[in-house]
This record gives structure tokens, C-alpha cells and sequence, in this order.
């Protein structure tokens, strides 16, 4: 196949063709000869919109489709949101680059005239995250968490018919979609640490298309790929996936990397948290370390207790 051409696979989502367009334009300008085609993908996590996400087995629900297509050369290239990506390698196939991290933080959705501050007592809040859960009940206990899915406008409408108070969101896919309202509060770090490699993009591509890696190499951003890189390790050695109560923000500041981890207890009750920094080269190791550190303190036994997000209309 001519490298003037490049076949991009996606899912079909809103917001996953706005974060697909923006990697596409992006090509372009590296690229001006480069043709571009996008195919969307429908994953197990599409499909199957009735359960929650700790009903899969939290390895890939969004992502398998979309690498088994790039495995079988349907595509040669694959933009996942870079949370769904499990931390274990496919064999075959390499993540090639992290472009510029969006927002990474979660924020507070609520109805017009009400605050984060006034949100009043056992509201109804909407998350199908249990690392989102854990955290919402450790700031505020009498908090009613209720378990939902689908897309961004989705939930939206669930907040605007009544059937929840408020929401907890990603802030990148509000911006990247243009949902940002007045009616939207930040949820700063001490409340809300975000998941891993929220807000980021991951490019994934065949190990042994050394082509495609060249196209999507000047996309890469190195301060997102060490941040990315510790919170990913960090994950790794914890050996939790997208659906246990385990959360890490890495940033660099001053020319070092700091890497913020936790680990809670689905009630919130119970709480590990700690931070490592260092140079940016050594983001793996630094990822690794923290979350030995964690483990060392008890995290182990918070990892295993049992995951049970908040059910429609339950407390």
C-alpha cells in the first residue's frame, strides 16, 4: 500500500470522530500529500450500552474491535482515548505516539443555579466510574451515586429530564464536543484525581509498519508521553484496569515530572495516596515505584475488595 493513504480506525462516536478529526488535521498539516481515510469501529462497549462497565471484563471493551482490525490490515492506524487502552501490550502491535494531552481533569455538571458548593445534600450524582464513585463519596458521603452509561449527550439529557442532580464528566470530552456551560465546575485534584491517561490520545499502529510510525511520529508530545508513560506504569504494577478504584495524575512541573497515585475503597471510605517525582526519562520507573510504595501500605486489599457502582435509581 502507497504511504499516501493511511486508513484510520476509530469508533463511531461523537466524541471519538471529534478527537479522530483533530489527529487527522493534524496528519495533514505534517503530511499535505497524505489521504486520509477514517472507518469507524463498533466495539464490545458500544454494543452492549444495557450493562455497566465492571459487567466487562475491563481489558479493552472499547479498544479489541479496533485492534483486531488494525492487526488484520483493515486499518493502519487506531486513536483510542488513551483510558480505555489496556496497560498490557499487544503482541504485534506498539503505541506510537501521544499527542498534546487535552484537560485531564474531571469536573461537576449540574443543573442552571446550582454550584459546586451549593449542591445540596444526598443529590443524585451520575457516574458509571468507580474510581469517580469512590472519590465523590470520600469528599461527600451522603452523596447518592447512580450508575449510567452512554455518550456525552446522553448523560446530558439524563441530567436535564431529572433523572440524576448532577454529573461527573471528563472535562476534555466537554471541550472537544463544545458542551461547556456555565452550569459546569472543575473538580479540583484534592477531590478528584483523573483516571489514567485522561484526557490523552493514544496512536496505536502495527509494530512492523515502520511507515505508519514515521507518519504519526510528529504528533507526538514528549511531556503527555512521560506523563502518560508514569501513570501507566504505575497502573501496570497495580495490576488494575480501567474499572478498580485507582487514580494518577502526572504532570511536569519545572522540568520534573511529578506523579500523583491513589487507591481507594469503593465507598471511599478508605484512602492510599502518594507522590513520587523526578526526571521525565525515568517516567517507568517513577510509575512503578509509586504504586510499590502503595502496595506496600495496604493497596493490595482496597484492589480486591468488591466493585459496585451505584445502580439507576439506587442509593
Amino acid at each position: 500500500m502507497s504511504r499516501r493513504r493511511l486508513v484510520v480506525g476509530t469508533r463511531g462516536s461523537a466524541l471519538a470522530l471529534a478527537q479522530t478529526e483533530a489527529v487527522v488535521t493534524a496528519l495533514r498539516e505534517h503530511h499535505p500529500d497524505l489521504t486520509v481515510e477514517v472507518r469507524t469501529i463498533t466495539t464490545q462497549g458500544d454494543r452492549r450500552r444495557d450493562l455497566p462497565l465492571t459487567a466487562f471484563s475491563g481489558r479493552g471493551a472499547f479498544v479489541r474491535a479496533i485492534q483486531t482490525a488494525l492487526l488484520e490490515g483493515e486499518v493502519d492506524l487506531a486513536v483510542h482515548s488513551l483510558k480505555d487502552l489496556p496497560t498490557a501490550p499487544v503482541p504485534g502491535l506498539t503505541l506510537a505516539a501521544t499527542p498534546r494531552r487535552a484537560n485531564p481533569h474531571d469536573v461537576l455538571v449540574t443543573r442552571p443555579g446550582v454550584t459546586l458548593a451549593s449542591l445540596p445534600l444526598e443529590s443524585r450524582v451520575g457516574t458509571g466510574s468507580l474510581r469517580r464513585q469512590a472519590q465523590l463519596l470520600a469528599w461527600r458521603p451522603d452523596l447518592r451515586v447512580v450508575g449510567i452509561r452512554g455518550n456525552v449527550d446522553t448523560r446530558l439529557r439524563k441530567l436535564t429530564e431529572g433523572e440524576v442532580d448532577a454529573l461527573v464528566l471528563a472535562a476534555a470530552g466537554l471541550i472537544r464536543l463544545g458542551r461547556w456551560s456555565d452550569t459546569v465546575w472543575p473538580l479540583p485534584v484534592e477531590i478528584m484525581l483523573p483516571a489514567v491517561g485522561q484526557g490523552a490520545l493514544a496512536l496505536e499502529v502495527r509494530a512492523d509498519d515502520a511507515k505508519a510510525q514515521a507518519l504519526v511520529a510528529p504528533l507526538n508530545h514528549a511531556p503527555t508521553w512521560a506523563a502518560v508513560t508514569a501513570e501507566r506504569a504505575f497502573l501496570r504494577t497495580l495490576g488494575g484496569g480501567c474499572q478498580v478504584p485507582v487514580a494518577a495524575y502526572g504532570r511536569l512541573e519545572a522540568g520534573e515530572l511529578l506523579l500523583d497515585g491513589l487507591v481507594a475503597s469503593p465507598d471511599g471510605q478508605k484512602r492510599l495516596c502518594s507522590r513520587i517525582q523526578g526526571h521525565p526519562d525515568e517516567a517507568e520507573s517513577l510509575g512503578r515505584r509509586l504504586a510499590e510504595r502503595l502496595l506496600s501500605l495496604g493497596a493490595q486489599c482496597l484492589l480486591e475488595a468488591p466493585v459496585t457502582v451505584g445502580e439507576e435509581g439506587g442509593p
